[in-house]
């Protein structure tokens, strides 16, 4: 398996449960959850991109 698939695939379920969660009354804790989710997309990008 390609170094950086998992932790790209895991911020984009942390990231949908995030945005699905901007309409509810925990507002800050969804978008806290939503960079958090973002963050790991954007990791696991640049391990992707790094280890072809």
């Amino acid at each position: 398996m390609r170094e950086g698939l998992i932790p790209a695939v895991l911020g984009t379920v942390v990231s949908a449960s995030g945005a699905a969660f901007l309409g509810s009354k925990y507002k800050l804790a969804a978008t806290g959850v939503l960079g958090f989710g973002l963050a790991h997309i954007v990791l696991g990008a640049i391990d992707l991109f790094e280890h072809r």
